[in-house]
């Protein structure tokens, strides 16, 4: 069963949910995760305490509001719009990144978010 969290950047919060998967499981429990993102077109993507390898929910065919773990950063990305691997639409990582969950809302509202510091990711209360 998905697990509802709210990710906080700046004035702008969306909900989200982590998904039922091992990765995801190791994820949430390091929340509430904080840290400064880094940019990659509309993609934020940043190191999380956690290590995991690639797993059977491994792509690189992703959608907008699709979070992904990214195993050679040991990062969590959060793709909201095109990355500068994007031909498209459709956000492109740089490499393959195991799915662990989705925004629930409208991802696009977090392109209004780039620039504004700390993220934060959390269990909804």
């Amino acid at each position: 069963m998905p697990v509802r969290i709210k990710i906080t950047i700046g004035p702008v919060t969306v909900d989200a949910e982590l998904f039922d998967t091992e990765c995801s499981k190791a994820i949430q429990e390091r929340l509430p995760i904080e840290a400064v993102p880094n940019e990659w077109g509309d993609e934020f993507y940043f190191e999380i305490p956690v290590k995991m390898s690639l797993d059977a929910a491994a792509t690189r065919n992703v959608k907008i509001g699709d979070i992904g773990y990214w195993p050679p950063g040991n990062a969590l990305a959060i793709f909201f719009g095109p990355t500068p691997r994007s031909t498209g639409d459709d956000p492109v990582p740089a490499s393959e990144v195991n799915v662990v969950g989705r925004i629930t809302g409208d991802a696009r509202t977090l392109k209004s978010a780039k620039g504004k510091g700390l993220i934060r990711i959390y269990k909804e209360p």
